[in-house]
């Protein structure tokens, strides 16, 4: 190992760096291993006298022991490494109880305030419909006195005390949170709940009176009388 790898694996202190040492030294592997094929090559031909065989064979026994030493070096290295990722990954964990903690704390403040709006949104409708039913008294009298300008559009009143600006919902939001959002929302939208309105297909009351009129031929009036059965029930 090259005294630059052996500096930076004696500062090495996390995973990432260790990771770092070890493909500095896969390339010095292959360069060793591409070495050892060459040197191979060249104790053959000087078997068959092109060459000093013993020069040839130290030289591939040296390449051979730098292959060993790389390999365990190599080997040594990732077992640290993988150490050292166990260590950061508790650490990680650690970190993120802590942080999950202190949200939790946060979350339990954030619904106590929830909580307390709520009841003062209770109260404020209590109120509200207190002075609404005596407004709606108040409107009675002035019809049976003959001074209907002197009534209050109670719908008007609310309508405009609640029109305005909006805060717009987070682009993800669960859907339980979508839900409260839109009942919020229900008592600031005409038709909401505090406009109850006609539900679609109510039923109708029927006009109760005389039958209507039909005109006969010569002048003669008559009145009219719906059929008791279907067509198909006719004699």
């Amino acid at each position: 190992m090259t005294s630059p790898h052996a500096e930076q694996l004696g500062r090495a202190r996390t995973a990432a760096e260790f990771a770092a040492v070890i493909a500095l030294l896969d390339i010095d592997l292959n360069d060793v291993l591409a070495r050892r094929a060459e040197l191979a090559q060249a104790e053959d031909r000087a078997v068959f006298g092109d060459g000093d065989l013993a020069a040839a064979r130290a030289a591939l026994d040296d390449c051979n022991a730098a292959i060993a030493l790389l390999e365990k070096t190599i080997d040594a290295v990732g077992q640290r490494r993988a150490e050292v990722a166990q260590s950061e990954a508790r650490a990680d964990i650690a970190a993120l109880g802590d942080e999950i903690k202190a949200k939790a704390t946060l979350l339990g403040e954030r619904w106590r305030c929830v909580r307390r709006l709520v009841e003062e949104l209770r109260q404020q409708l209590f109120e509200a419909d207190a002075l609404a039913r005596a407004i709606a008294t108040a409107n009675g009298l002035f019809d049976a006195a003959g001074v209907a300008d002197l009534k209050v559009n109670l719908t008007t009143t609310r309508r405009t005390a609640m029109a305005g600006p909006r805060a717009a919902a987070p682009a993800r939001l669960s859907r339980p949170a979508l839900q409260a959002d839109r009942l919020l929302l229900s008592f600031l939208s005409p038709g909401g709940a505090l406009d109850p309105r006609p539900a679609l297909g109510a039923p109708v009351k029927r006009v109760e009176g005389k039958s209507p009129e039909v005109r006969r031929p010569g002048g003669a009036i008559s009145q009219f009388l719906p059929a008791t059965k279907p067509f198909g029930e006719r004699g």
